[in-house]
């Protein structure tokens, strides 16, 4: 008699012990779907980070990659850390936007308006710029290796630090000219044109000439013309 009666006193415990864990999931359950309905889907993502300047608010997050954007009109837009890789920029204006930390590598920006614009910190390695508008831009640190740069409007633009083939270094030195009016630095100065101790060490993808050996250089720092290399370097 004893062992039953404590049977039917367990039973009894255990049961409510049943009914409130699935009470607890079923309020867990609630919170997790009221809590969800609020924030943007995955597919809106994108959309709610470019409206809120990116993610903690540090830049923009549009994507633009392999975007059709041609004759496209973006003036003074921010476009912060934004990609624009493999984009077709073609006869696009983008004058006085901000592209800093951007990505536009293998972006085709054929007569595009960059006039007054921010691309400093930006990737646009193998990028197509041929008769593109830089006019007084910033491209300060920018990646520019592999990029064609013919026929580019230069006059006023900042290339300081900007990592740029030698070859295209050199041909744009044939013409640069102006001053930046945002940096202050001349155009030509930036490029480092006429300056041979600079233009010696080349860029990272000339590596001939990226880390030289020393005995290239004279004492001042210029091409030593006994070494017989002084002519790759200007």
């Amino acid at each position: 008699m004893e062992d039953c009666s404590e049977r039917k006193h367990i039973g009894k415990i255990s049961e409510p012990k049943r009914w409130q864990k699935w009470v607890s999931t079923a309020l867990a359950a609630a919170a997790v779907i009221s809590f969800s309905s609020g924030m943007p889907s995955i597919a809106e993502l994108n959309k709610y980070e470019a409206d809120t300047r990116g993610e903690f608010g540090i830049g923009s997050a549009a994507q633009f990659g392999s975007a059709d954007l041609r004759k496209a009109v973006h003036v003074n837009e921010n476009f912060r850390r934004a990609n624009f890789t493999s984009a077709d920029m073609r006869e696009s204006d983008f004058s006085g936007c901000t592209f800093n930390g951007a990505y536009l590598e293998k972006a085709v920006a054929y007569k595009t308006n960059f006039s007054g614009a921010d691309l400093s910190d930006t990737l646009m390695d193998r990028m197509v710029l041929n008769e593109a508008n830089l006019t007084n831009a910033v491209l300060v640190r920018s990646v520019l290796t592999r990029s064609d740069l013919g026929g580019a409007t230069i006059v006023g633009a900042d290339f300081s630090d900007a990592v740029i083939d030698l070859p295209q270094k050199q041909a744009l030195c044939k013409y640069a000219s102006g001053t930046n009016p945002v940096t202050g630095v001349s155009t030509r100065a930036s490029l480092g044109c006429g300056n041979s101790r600079r233009n010696a060490y080349g860029t990272p993808s000339s590596p001939l000439l990226s880390a030289p050996p020393q005995q290239l250089l004279n004492r001042d720092g210029f091409c030593d013309e006994g070494t017989g290399l002084c002519e790759a370097t200007k």
